[in-house]
């Protein structure tokens, strides 16, 4: 595997002091029926990413684990194409009816319009590099 796509800890949001600036005070936000972006500029060098899916949401361990390594996947891929921001996605529900292809494409139109959203929204500070 090639280092650009693998998916550290430094790549992760790993306890509520990294998830609780995200949740608490959002940059911006990209809906969609199946998941919920939650996103904030951070001071690093590269995204990390936070995933939160609910057993409320999604019954089936199984469905639970599938829908988090796919939300991991797509990350890893656009982590190059992503500002640096700190993102969450949130599982609603649904997602067990959809197959994996399904949630894939979501993904990866979730990512898209994240990074043009944070283009859009991007601080005054990391326009003048």
């Amino acid at each position: 595997m090639r280092k650009e796509f693998s998916f550290p800890k430094s790549l992760r949001l790993l306890n509520s002091s990294d998830f609780s600036p995200v949740f608490d005070k959002p940059s911006f936000k990209v809906h969609h029926p199946q998941f919920l972006l939650l996103a904030k500029f951070n001071n690093l060098n590269h995204p990390r990413l936070g995933i939160v899916v609910a057993k409320k949401n999604i019954r089936l361990a199984v469905n639970r684990n599938r829908t988090k390594r796919l939300i991991r996947e797509t990350f890893r891929n656009k982590q190059n194409n992503l500002p640096t921001i700190d993102a969450i996605v949130l599982a609603r529900r649904g997602n067990e009816e959809l197959l994996n292809e399904q949630i894939l494409e979501i993904l990866e139109g979730i990512w898209r319009r994240a990074a043009k959203k944070a283009q859009k929204n991007n601080p005054p500070k990391e326009r003048e590099r």
